[in-house]
């Protein structure tokens, strides 16, 4: 297997990890603030974390790649970086709406995840092939996380259009950050994202929601949490990680954010695993390893 896909997929896992003890966090903050003014607070910090991180990166990264394609004056460079941060924006709210509307986190939770089932459907219309180790990858995952938050009866409320609709944009931002995450640099892609989804979030909370400044300053710590580290840092993880291993790889390793978000509740906040719990966990590990464990062709270089 190779190492460098080993490694990537580890720091994706991490990224996953940071996602997965967000939840509490991103709970806790919407007591204090609407929707937009916390997605636009958390990608503020995100994009404010990720422009002091390019100038270390531009020292030491970006080997290999077309220092013009990766120059901030580049316009492509920004084009592309709307395009995702646009549908991260649309993919960010609406998670956070559903959340609000849904009567049961378990529920939002594995209806977001469906991106992973989402990706490669989206794939095969792009002619990409799939290995068949990814659809078992597929199955088993989609069985772990519904055995990690389902609960109680499936039924349709207007939360879970919203979180159905996030679960889709996902999956074209997903697919949108694999066409452009190995041409330009990761980190300045991250930004404009970011940079992006922080003026789109704005837009919407100035026009529809009360914009309180002592509000927002009580929920620093949330907002601090999901804009530092599971925004900066886990969502550029993401756009790196993707450079190197396939979008429908990374959209299972992602997923596995619902099995951090389990594990933490029992690791911080003291939580028993049930026993329907612990199977989706094994699921979930078993997912992981499956779509791992047996590599892809390589493709023949130019």
């Amino acid at each position: 297997m190779n190492k460098a896909r080993i490694l990537f997929a580890l720091l994706q896992l991490f990224g996953a990890l940071i996602w997965g003890l967000a939840f509490a966090f991103q709970s806790i903050g919407m007591d204090k603030v609407g929707p937009f003014t916390f997605s636009a607070v958390r990608f503020a910090m995100a994009t404010a974390t990720v422009f002091g991180f390019s100038f270390i990166h531009d020292r030491f990264g970006n080997s290999g790649k077309d220092p013009k394609a990766c120059s901030w004056k580049n316009p492509k460079l920004w084009k592309a970086g709307i395009i995702i941060g646009i549908l991260l924006s649309f993919a960010s709210n609406l998670q956070q709406i559903g959340i609000l509307k849904t009567d049961s986190v378990g529920k939002a939770g594995f209806i977001t995840a469906m991106y992973i089932v989402i990706v490669p459907v989206l794939g095969l219309f792009m002619k990409r092939k799939i290995g068949v180790n990814v659809w078992i990858g597929i199955i088993i995952a989609v069985a772990g996380l519904y055995f990690l938050t389902m609960s109680g009866s499936f039924k349709v409320t207007s939360g879970d259009l919203y979180l159905i609709a996030c679960a889709a944009v996902f999956a074209v931002q997903i697919l949108a950050i694999d066409a452009f995450s190995g041409e330009y640099d990761s980190v300045k892609l991250a930004c404009i994202e970011f940079l992006t989804v922080t003026v789109t979030s704005s837009a919407f909370m100035f026009a529809l929601e009360d914009v309180n400044l002592t509000m927002i300053m009580a929920a620093m710590i949330p907002l601090l949490y999901s804009g530092v580290l599971s925004g900066g840092i886990a969502y550029t993880i993401q756009i790196i990680c993707q450079s190197r291993i396939e979008p429908y790889v990374a959209s299972i390793l992602m997923s596995s954010e619902a099995l951090f978000s389990v594990l933490g509740g029992f690791l911080i906040l003291h939580q028993r695993l049930s026993s329907r719990e612990m199977i989706g966990s094994l699921l979930m590990f078993a997912a992981i390893m499956i779509v791992q464990a047996v590599p892809e062709k390589k493709k023949k270089e130019a």
